[in-house]
């Protein structure tokens, strides 16, 4: 075929809608038929079941929707193709419950499958996909076959199982096939079908076979189609055509790890690595897939963040320079490697009527005033609240709920939430409709958007403002490796001030678990100095600025990195810091498993030698130590029991001296969890006084509400930051803290003294 035709072949193949394509996690090739060998199922069909007759889609109908397929963990009942619809290609939200649509038992050979990838054939109506057939409990070196899968509606697959070392004779040291994809060849007019397979000690190369015409096996030897410039591995290939140009991003497994592109005129060969890495990320990524907006001339690339429990997204224009949208990008499930395909809304339509939940759907709010995390439905009442930011006018307010294809909502545009509940109707064709009362109400907790943990709370005399110093949450074991700093008024309106400190970019001695900071202000010599104690990779930092919202310059080495002498046991993390009202001098606290405490030097990055005290008030003491003063005496507070459980909590102690021991009152609960509102593992706190008023305030993390308690583990490092009062009784002892959504009135600074 020469080149005119060559390019006019692939004008009407994206004309025909198929330039959304993405990575998948590795897969193998096959040809083995097996009983399942063009087997017809319908999307979460039992085995065996038959289908009836499908529809097509109308050739000129233009996409305006977009499907996403992926699979959700390593947990065998996670392996498995989900769906989820969008109708921007920035919002999805899971079809039939993030439950599988397909069952894997039934398409597979080992009962699990990974990795979706999928394709919209050159008729416009045919749909291709693949995927690993692999279950990892059994090792990542287990599976030999890929499954090829094919439908003309998106509903009723026929599927096939291809096992590359059976077919394939010379395979023998075969031991994994990974992340098939599929591609249109219009030199051939066939289907050809890559993947990455490892034998022996050879690193993982990208093959390429052709797909028969029935799509229900391999017709050629699979043939290498990339060659690492290192012999490096290479793994989740993903292609895409652009001007004439063939990009192959794929994942570099040795010689660093991220995602490359390699480039050729040619698709089944001639790709020549570029330099860059493409990934927005210094995380570990894989399972890279590019799509094509909708009447765009855009691309997003994005690809699963998988240390990090998150896929992050990026768009180009000219898939060489990328942006992170994160930001622009919502969902109500975790993927991992799956693809985007952009689909009709006739398609999307009978997807939604298919696997539809009313339920779901009807949580699709996206106005941006709403806190989305924390949107809460109560299934059995049919009661959705929607949490929403100060200032929020709710005499008027619209919602913004997605009209997904093939539903109504009514009624529609802003609706008097002031006046009480309004009532919605949601209706899927095929289904019953579906009335819920809707609530809309001001919620000032949690007080930061996003998940954010363990907050330090400042008020910086230099510029009368408060901030906030969290822990950047919602990473997969508290794997986060930036801090970012949030600053108000009235510590009720909180602005994102951005990242403050990066690990990978700011500090030289550690690139890890970035938690739990602290920090002060000092007026040293006339000018202010903000000193920021942190932790990274189970060591406390300290960095300098001059400016709360920095740019902070880390000392080059940690201050803190060994246990106390005489401690056993425990970590050194969380770094609380406090300078004594009375004497003008400054400590720090720290430890996990222990407290300690120790004198500061002037210089404020190094301790006072022969200061440092083991001060663990009680059995109690688990991390989080803080430190305030009043009224003559020193507030000693801590965290109990762990992050992940419900029970984290706040208690407190009290001593004459800010080294001195601790007394441990019989009733010292300062804040606890509330079942009946909903409220989990209140603690990692700190406390802030409004200057020159006997006015305090506590600021702690949480459970993200309303989703954390039935997360398991996982809740642990999807926190939310609240602020409630904090008061004293007469005594002088703290009255324990009602934890609220409401959370506290604005404050006003205009009577307050600063000094």
């Amino acid at each position: 075929m020469n080149k005119a035709l060559y390019q006019k072949a692939w004008n009407i193949l994206h004309q025909r809608h198929i330039a959304a394509r993405t990575g998948c996690i590795g897969a193998a090739l096959l040809l083995l038929l097996m009983p399942s060998c063009g087997q017809q199922l319908t999307g979460n069909a039992a085995e065996g079941e038959v289908v009836g007759e499908t529809t097509t889609k109308p050739a000129e109908e233009a996409n305006s929707a977009y499907l996403f397929t992926y699979f959700t963990g390593n947990q065998k009942s996670e392996e498995a193709i989900r769906f989820a619809i969008s109708t921007d290609g920035y919002n999805y939200r899971a079809l039939n419950g993030n439950k599988p649509v397909i069952s894997s038992e039934a398409i597979s050979a080992t009962g699990g499958v990974r990795d979706p990838h999928i394709l919209r054939g050159a008729d416009g109506k045919t749909f291709y996909m693949v995927v690993t057939d692999m279950v990892s409990a059994n090792g990542w070196s287990s599976n030999r076959a890929l499954v090829l899968l094919k439908s003309t509606d998106l509903i009723n697959w026929t599927s096939s199982v291809v096992n590359i070392q059976e077919q394939f004779p010379g395979n023998e040291e075969l031991l994994r096939v990974w992340a098939p994809q599929t591609i249109y060849d219009p030199e051939t007019g066939k289907y050809i079908v890559y993947f990455s397979m490892k034998h022996g000690e050879a690193p993982d190369k990208i093959y390429y076979a052709y797909a028969n015409e029935d799509f229900t096996g391999l017709e050629s030897e699979p043939n290498q189609l990339f060659y690492s410039p290192t012999n490096g591995a290479s793994i989740d290939g993903d292609i895409v055509m652009k001007d004439g140009t063939y990009y192959l991003f794929f994942k570099t497994e040795s010689d660093g790890a991220g995602i490359k592109i390699a480039t050729s005129d040619k698709l089944t060969g001639g790709y020549v690595q570029q330099d860059p890495y493409v990934q927005q990320t210094k995380d570990p990524v894989e399972g890279s897939g590019v799509f094509r907006l909708n009447n765009s001339d855009e691309y997003i690339l994005m690809y699963d963040v998988y240390t990090r429990g998150k896929y992050q997204f990026t768009r180009s224009k000219d898939l060489q320079n990328f942006s992170v949208i994160d930001q622009e990008v919502s969902m109500d499930f975790h993927p991992r490697h799956g693809t985007v395909l952009p689909i009709t809304e006739t398609e999307a339509a009978r997807l939604v009527q298919k696997w539809g939940v009313a339920d779901d759907l009807v949580q699709a709010a996206r106005a941006p005033q709403i806190k989305k995390i924390n949107i809460t439905l109560d299934t059995a009442a049919n009661k959705l609240r929607l949490p929403v930011k100060p200032g929020t006018d709710l005499n008027s307010f619209d919602p913004q709920i997605i009209h997904f294809p093939g539903m109504s909502i009514t009624p529609t545009g802003p609706q008097n939430f002031e006046a009480g509940p309004v009532v919605y109707t949601v209706a899927i064709k095929g289904q019953q409709p579906q009335v819920y009362q809707l609530t809309a109400e001001v919620a000032h907790n949690p007080v930061l958007e996003g998940y954010y943990a363990d907050p330090d709370v400042m008020y910086a005399e230099k510029t009368g403002r408060f901030y906030i110093y969290p822990t950047s949450d919602g990473f997969t074991g508290w794997s986060g490796t930036y801090f970012k700093t949030f600053s108000s008024e009235d510590l009720v309106n909180w602005k994102d001030e951005g990242v403050i400190l990066d690990l990978h970019k700011d500090v030289s001695w550690a690139d890890r678990n970035a938690w739990a900071p602290t920090i002060i202000e000092k007026k040293i010599n006339g000018q202010y100095k903000y000193f920021y104690y942190f932790t990274a990779a189970q060591k406390i930092g300290v960095a300098v600025a001059d400016h709360p919202t920095g740019p902070f310059v880390d000392t080059g080495k940690p201050l803190i990195d060994k246990l106390p002498e005489g401690v056993k046991g425990g970590q050194q993390i969380d770094p609380d810091v406090f300078t004594d009202p009375k004497s003008g001098k400054s400590y720090l606290y720290w430890g996990n498993g222990y407290m300690a405490g120790a004198a500061l030097n002037d210089d404020m990055v190094s301790l006072k030698p022969g200061t440092t005290k083991v001060m663990t008030p009680d059995a109690t003491f688990r991390e989080g130590a803080h430190v305030l003063y009043r009224n003559g005496t020193y507030y000693f507070m801590w965290s109990e029991d762990d992050t992940r459980s419900e029970n984290y909590r706040v208690r407190y102690g009290t001593a004459s001296t800010p080294l001195g021991k601790i007394k441990v009152p019989e009733n010292n609960l300062v804040i606890a969890k509330d079942p009946a509102a909903g409220i989990y593992a209140t603690g990692h706190h700190s406390v802030i006084q409004v200057p020159g008023r006997d006015e305090w305030y506590i600021v702690y993390h949480r459970f993200n509400y309303p989703k954390g308690i039935g997360m398991g583990e996982s809740a642990g490092y999807n926190r939310e930051v609240s602020i409630d009062k904090l008061e004293f009784n007469p005594d002088g002892s703290i009255r324990q803290v009602q934890p609220t959504h409401e959370g506290i009135s604005p404050i006003s600074l205009e009577n307050a003294s600063k000094n």
